[in-house]
């Protein structure tokens, strides 16, 4: 069947009768994965513009490494990028070469594993995006990335720690399921990223990164050199926080330091970490991804909201939900807008979050919260 996405027209493989939505008779596309490619392709633009610091404009070379239907290169392609798709399955590689040619486009489809193509190949912008963990294939993208690495996760379970076990095992770290779970699966998916690049002697600076619905995203800009990478690794750390009261402290260190108990109520503490305690994006660079999102992009309006909000997002490593507060205090839960305002008349900073309604983070303390709370 065709469809429509971005000003281009695809074939994508017919949905078979009870079939799961997207999911076709061996070659995968996903329609809810458009915004997740509207807001690539607006990246891609902002990169070739300059406005992607540490990046020289321009729109070099570009790789879907697995391309499925080919719509990532596609989009790419129409975006003014060398596009090449690499997919093990013979199936779609004929149907990007075809969805190249049918829009007119040029672009390159080669049937390979996507591991050894990126050990012996090199692009400008190398992306990511699996069924599942990108875990396997980060080493490879990693040498084959020369600017920036685009990632997406979408086994958020692990990622969050709700699937512990597998979380410890493919990411290497303790994930802890918190209330912050969102945050959580965005700090262990970067720090898997970035402890990767620092292997190769590889900077990788997170410079947008979301968690939508059930995937995480990411986008990093890579920079060489040893130094460069141990600082970022520097910006890995660990974070106690306690079930009971809510209560949450983070310091960096790869070496784990954990609190015996709460100071603030005295129950178990639970740690999780490495994870990214650094930024997870760049405002200025935000803002000019927002401004490249085009009105026949399908996902325009939910993908300017979300860029609006996280542009204004404070780096805290975790967030509050304000529903589970006023539940802990036994009182119903006051508007946000309000809520937030009397936080900051108090002199916490304060904002919402972009993945969340009643979510924010602050720099404040359970207490601080409280006090300051309407």
């Amino acid at each position: 069947m065709e469809v429509s996405e971005g000003g281009i027209t695809l074939s994508v493989p017919e949905r078979r009768h009870g079939a799961s939505e997207g999911a076709g008779e061996g070659v995968f596309y996903n329609p809810e994965q458009e915004l997740n490619r509207d807001v690539t392709v607006a990246v891609l633009d902002a990169v070739a513009d300059g406005e992607c610091p540490g990046i020289e404009a321009g729109s070099g070379s570009y790789l879907d490494a697995m391309a499925a239907s080919g719509i990532r290169g596609v989009r790419a392609a129409d975006a003014g990028w060398d596009a090449t798709c690499v997919d093990v399955d013979e199936a779609a590689v004929e149907l990007a070469r075809e969805n190249f040619e049918r829009n007119d486009l040029p672009g390159k489809a080669t049937r390979a594993d996507a591991n050894a193509h990126m050990h012996e190949s090199y692009y400008d912008v190398v992306d990511l995006d699996p069924f599942g963990t990108p875990v396997p294939f980060l080493d490879s993208a990693c040498n084959a990335a020369r600017d920036l690495l685009c990632v997406t996760a979408t086994d958020t379970a692990p990622l969050c720690g709700a699937h512990f076990e597998s979380g410890v095992r493919k990411y290497m770290t303790t994930p802890r399921n918190t209330e912050f779970h969102a945050e959580m699966g965005v700090r262990v998916l970067l720090s898997a990223c970035v402890r990767t690049a620092a292997r190769y002697d590889v900077a990788a600076t997170p410079v947008l990164t979301h968690a939508t619905s059930h995937y995480v995203r990411t986008y990093l800009a890579l920079d060489g050199g040893a130094r460069a990478a141990n600082e970022r690794v520097d910006a890995l750390g660990h974070v106690d926080w306690c079930r009971s009261c809510l209560w949450r402290d983070h310091e960096r260190g790869l070496i784990a330091d954990p609190r015996d108990a709460c100071p603030h109520c005295g129950a178990d503490v639970e740690t999780a970490g490495p994870i990214w305690l650094g930024a997870t994006h760049d405002p200025a660079f935000v803002g000019a991804v927002r401004d490249r999102v085009t009105d026949y992009m399908g996902t325009a309006k939910r993908a300017r909201k979300l860029l609006d909000r996280l542009g204004v997002e404070l780096d805290e490593p975790t967030h509050y939900d304000q529903h589970r507060l006023y539940e802990q205090w036994s009182e119903p839960a006051t508007a946000m807008d309000e809520f937030l305002d009397a936080l900051r008349a108090a002199g916490h900073e304060a904002s919402r979050t972009h993945y969340g309604g009643t979510t924010f983070k602050t720099a404040a303390s359970v207490a601080e919260i409280r006090a300051a709370a309407p």
